[in-house]
């Protein structure tokens, strides 16, 4: 169980995103918080990054990975592409 409303988890999601948010943006994507519900981080992708073959292995390998290690171990990222 979080320790953490999914209101308070916002501000240091979106900070996580922007952190990471430039990577992305190298090879032509985005990434948008849509909604946090029940420690599940829903994102959408956009640009090059939807759709895209690797798009998978970014959100688990970059995006979950981060916001477990900066934040909490128990969120989980959603794309909602």
């Amino acid at each position: 169980m979080l320790p953490f409303s999914d209101e308070e988890l916002i501000e240091p999601v979106e900070s996580v995103l922007n952190k990471l948010r430039p990577s992305i943006m190298l090879d032509g994507g985005n990434i948008t918080l849509v909604e946090i519900k029940n420690g599940k981080v829903f994102v959408e992708l956009q640009g090059a990054c939807k759709g895209c073959p690797s798009s998978n292995i970014t959100l688990k390998n970059g995006v979950e990975r981060t916001l477990k290690n900066d934040i909490h171990p128990e969120l989980e990222v959603i794309s909602i592409n």
